[in-house]
């Protein structure tokens, strides 16, 4: 596998450190530096921008950061996040590492060729998406998640952006900026209780701009494919 650095722009570097320099203040300002935290969220951006790319190597660093994130979400009691990103997000990111090597937009390349879902794939996401969100439900409020709708919320959107993320699909961007919104919604409430939660609505929020940047960054990849 090709050094994945290689391909980073100046643009790429530049959000890239101004992410770190975000959720390093935040960890300044509440005055406790977090090693934990801080190393998440780089791995977690760094996932981001190779996504956005449409890079496997994004897919590999979703794994890593999963179960991170699975680790802080077990800390604050948010079971409901801890399950989604071992049991959800993490396999199916296994799953995409797998679907984006066999499917290069060119032979040998590092970018992955964009799909447009078919009737039956959308229609098919929709009805997974209801199912897993309801068993979750269930599976959190006997667990006396905290924050439990926002939580349930969180799982939909999670699969969502999942299954768009297996299927090469563009949109996965926006779910995962919906999903984003949820998650710095949830740690504010988390951050009321435990001031030392900050710096995740901080690494959410960058989280929020690195997929929305992702969104217009695949739809113009897709156009350039469709053309060629």
């Amino acid at each position: 596998m090709q050094n994945p650095f290689r391909n980073f722009k100046k643009h790429d570097w530049v959000i890239w450190i101004l992410s770190v320099i975000v959720v390093a203040t935040s960890n300044i300002l509440i005055g406790e530096i977090q090693i934990f935290t801080l190393c998440a969220t780089v791995i977690g951006v760094s996932a981001l921008i190779f996504v956005a790319k449409g890079n496997v190597w994004g897919q590999i660093l979703t794994v890593i950061f999963s179960i991170l994130y699975a680790i802080a979400s077990w800390q604050c009691r948010y079971y409901g996040e801890m399950i989604t990103y071992l049991g959800m997000t993490m396999p199916i990111a296994v799953l995409s590492i797998v679907s984006w090597i066999r499917h290069p937009y060119e032979k040998g390349g590092s970018e992955v060729k964009i799909h447009k879902l078919t009737k039956l794939q959308i229609g098919a996401m929709w009805l997974l998406t209801a199912v897993v969100t309801t068993i979750f439900f269930f599976i959190l409020q006997a667990l006396h998640t905290p924050n439990l709708v926002v939580s349930t919320v969180s799982i939909a959107t999670s699969f969502l952006a999942s299954y768009l993320m297996l299927f090469r699909n563009s949109y996965y961007a926006l779910a995962y900026a919906a999903n984003d919104i949820i998650l710095i919604v949830l740690w504010i409430l988390a951050s009321l209780t435990q001031i030392s939660y900050i710096p995740m609505v901080a690494c959410f929020s960058i989280f929020l701009v690195n997929d929305i940047y992702g969104f217009f960054s695949w739809k113009l990849r897709e156009k350039k494919q469709k053309q060629s």
